[in-house]
């Protein structure tokens, strides 16, 4: 068995999907894509694959060590997570094939008038070991 993160996005660029934002949904679309995460959240428990999910809040900061004392908190030289990651789904399956066949499955999630999303999952291996350099 391996583990794998699905993580889902909030935003994705126009050129790789046509997607309407969440917050652009009626609460019935909303609900609608809940209970279908729900459910393939609960095919996995039965099938013994499902590990762990969260969806995460929109907000978040960025914080980097200043040396002693508090911390800064800054929103980064980079696009803030909190724009990025939605949630987050962990999978524990037989191979990577059915890992893709799951992200393939979950990426079909309804939105906006109940259509497929189609939306792009970031699907990443857990490191089993860590990484060694020869010498």
């Amino acid at each position: 068995m391996a583990k794998y993160l699905m993580l889902k996005h909030y935003r994705m660029s126009s050129e790789y999907m046509d997607y309407t934002p969440m917050d652009q949904w009626s609460p019935a679309e909303v609900d609608a894509h809940m209970a279908y995460m729900n459910a393939f959240a609960d095919k996995l428990k039965d099938t013994g694959e499902f590990v762990d999910s969260q969806a995460l809040s929109p907000e978040g900061t960025f914080v980097q060590s200043g040396g002693r004392g508090r911390p800064p908190v800054t929103d980064g030289p980079f696009p803030e997570t909190k724009d990025l990651i939605a949630g987050w789904m962990v999978i524990d399956v037989e191979d990577y094939d059915r890992a893709l066949e799951l992200a393939g499955e979950l990426s079909a999630a309804p939105g906006k008038g109940g259509e497929p999303i189609n939306e792009w999952l970031e699907l990443r291996p857990f490191l089993d070991h860590a990484p060694c350099v020869d010498e």
